[in-house]
């Protein structure tokens, strides 16, 4: 995002600029079963790059159509989800565990037993065991290895101190033998077990990852699958001496991923993937014009892409074409951020008055209008407030076009504003680094904001970046604001947007998704040479806490209120949008299913002709 989701978001299925007003709802082509057989070969289209922000290293990986890969094709977990749509596709089942087990000691303690039956691909070929779960998860533990959601494990006792380099394993993981992991929480957390199903958690085997210690984004080129299928050529690779290992042929990490048949799955230990398809390959092509004619004319199935203006209306109103237009709940928001350190963005008054200008409905029509998404009025999509903030608007503006008099009445008692003019008029408001990326709908939402934000005097010097993630996630590089941002959850829980995007805690020097920098500390600033103003930078450490212990419906209020604090007392983003998942699919896909997990295409689950 991924997201990873929260996750990263990537372009999955938006567009450049046109209003479709007929929004459809999630379709398949056929769902009788005998349209669907197994066989043949899914091919995907990838716009401009894939995008990955550690190389799809289950570890580090944070985007969520990554999330969509690892889940579906090629990791295992302890528990796992059914890759269904909507509330189905977000209930946790067992997966290489015989059971989802219930805590015991007052929450702190959780079993598994791992199921017989289920192997590492070639060239490792043999049983997952309990220790392969711990070697997973001391990677994640270790700063060294890249990982970027590692606060979601920091529950499990002795965490902390292996992170640091002060204790030699996790004293909250026991592995009793090789069938039995026992772990032993430091306070009750009531979304462990969603924790346990993201793709870092999975299994890996240390005979290999051994080799890429210190290598964050290494280990994929020779990732050792749990799930129906495996990386091209993994079955070739020489494992005998880290010296002898040379990245598998079916992943180059820019241009090409190419997936197979594993041949030490076995189907009847997994409860949920199907794995159609004999192989999927994902292609990286610069031009979406040209994926969606590959698509039509059947030389593609489907795509990670901008869609076209013409395609998404073609799709979208044709009765001929409906068939092949699916769209999904995203769970995600789409938002400018703004860094909390970083002038004239340290100034609330301004950040108020941004949230007032933007034309939201703008930034939405030049994505696509209605049709793929809703205006963003608040942090946490409703649907996972369950509705409770759907009227919840604090800086509502006519017909969501936003007003330059709520903007400037915002912005008085601004230091940026000379006179309480209302216009933010120093120099600090001049020339403003605005950083975006080069997707098809970039050009026009930063000339949306450059329109709005001049109406309150504040003018940006714009960097665009093909693939602007990096850059924004490396808090040294004190970009002041980014219209690149979307997050989509982890899974099914708000804590999943509230941690990793505004706990002061898990700023980390690349890989960082709290880009508002909310809650950083001024030594954090020096440690991770931070310019700026560093001082007084508001904190929601305290809540984050209050609220993570907390089980439903407590759970739901308290990230409620806590959406509320900060939109009207820290105020990090303008959200914009929550958007949907559109996918456009060839009329060789004889079925095709949504992950609501991932959100992204249940690729094990989707059947070609």
């Amino acid at each position: 995002m991924k997201k990873p989701f929260g996750r990263l978001v990537a372009l999955a299925g938006v567009v450049a600029a046109i209003v479709v007003a007929t929004a459809a709802g999630a379709t398949a082509h056929s769902n009788k079963a005998s349209s669907i057989k197994s066989g043949g070969t899914l091919n995907v289209g990838w716009e401009q790059s894939f995008g990955f922000t550690d190389n799809m290293d289950p570890t580090g990986e944070y985007l969520g159509d990554a999330f969509g890969i690892l889940d579906n094709l090629l990791v295992r977990t302890l528990v796992g989800y059914t890759h269904n749509a909507d509330g189905p596709g977000n209930a946790i089942v067992a997966d290489i565990a015989t059971t989802v087990p219930k805590p015991t000691n007052g929450g702190l303690t959780y079993t598994f037993k791992i199921k017989q039956g289920v192997k590492f691909s070639p060239p490792v070929n043999r049983q997952v065991t309990s220790a392969d779960f711990v070697t997973a998860l001391e990677r994640e533990a270790n700063p060294k290895d890249g990982a970027q959601y590692a606060f979601y494990y920091k529950p499990i006792k002795g965490w902390d101190a292996y992170a640091a380099g002060k204790a030699k394993s996790i004293s909250g993981i026991k592995t009793p033998d090789a069938s039995t992991i026992v772990f032993t929480l430091t306070t009750p957390t009531g979304d462990f077990l969603k924790r346990l199903a993201m793709p870092a958690a999975g299994p890996m085997p240390v005979e290999v990852t051994k080799c890429f210690e210190g290598q964050p984004g290494k280990y994929t080129a020779d990732l050792i699958s749990t799930a129906g299928y495996m990386i091209k050529g993994i079955d070739e690779v020489d494992i005998s001496s880290c010296a002898n290992i040379k990245p598998a042929a079916g992943y180059d990490g820019q241009t090409i991923l190419d997936v197979v048949r594993n041949p030490n799955y076995v189907k009847s230990t997994d409860p949920t993937r199907k794995n159609y398809v004999d192989e999927v390959k994902f292609m990286v092509n610069a031009s979406n014009v040209d994926i969606y004619n590959k698509i039509e004319s059947g030389q593609l199935d489907m795509a990670t892409s901008s869609i076209p203006p013409a395609v998404l209306k073609k799709y979208a109103t044709s009765s001929s074409k409906k068939q092949y237009f699916h769209q999904n709940s995203g769970d995600r928001t789409w938002y400018i951020t703004m860094n909390l350190t970083q002038a004239p963005f340290d100034d609330i008054h301004v950040r108020r008055a941004m949230n007032y200008i933007v034309d939201k409905d703008a930034l939405r029509q030049g994505w696509g209008g209605p049709t793929v998404g809703d205006i963003a009025n608040h942090l946490v999509p409703d649907a996972l407030f369950g509705g409770q903030l759907k009227s919840y608007n604090p800086y509502k503006t006519p017909g969501n076009h936003g007003s330059a008099a709520l903007a400037m009445k915002a912005m008085k008692g601004s230091k940026y504003s000379t006179g309480n003019s209302g216009m933010c008029d120093a120099a600090a408001c001049k020339n403003v680094l605005l950083v975006s990326d080069t997707r098809g709908v970039d050009p026009g939402m930063v000339a949306t904001l450059q329109q709005d934000a001049k109406k309150i005097g504040i003018t940006f010097k714009v960097r665009q970046i093909n693939g602007a993630y990096p850059t924004i996630q490396t808090p040294s590089k004190n970009v002041p604001i980014s219209e690149r941002p979307g997050w989509g959850k982890d899974y099914a829980d708000a804590l999943t947007f509230f941690l990793p995007l505004f706990d002061g805690r898990t700023i980390i020097a690349n890989g960082n998704t709290n880009y508002s920098l909310v809650g950083v500390t001024p030594a954090q600033c020096k440690t991770l040479k931070i310019g700026g103003n560093c001082t007084g930078v508001p904190s929601v450490d305290t809540q984050l806490d209050k609220c993570s212990v907390q089980i439903d419906p407590a759970r739901t209020t308290c990230y409620e209120n806590l959406d509320k604090y900060l939109m009207t007392n820290v105020v990090p983003w303008v959200p914009w949008m929550w958007s949907k998942v559109t996918r456009i699919t060839s009329s060789n896909v004889t079925h095709y299913q949504f992950d609501q997990f991932a959100t992204t295409p249940a690729y094990a689950m989707i059947s070609v002709k």
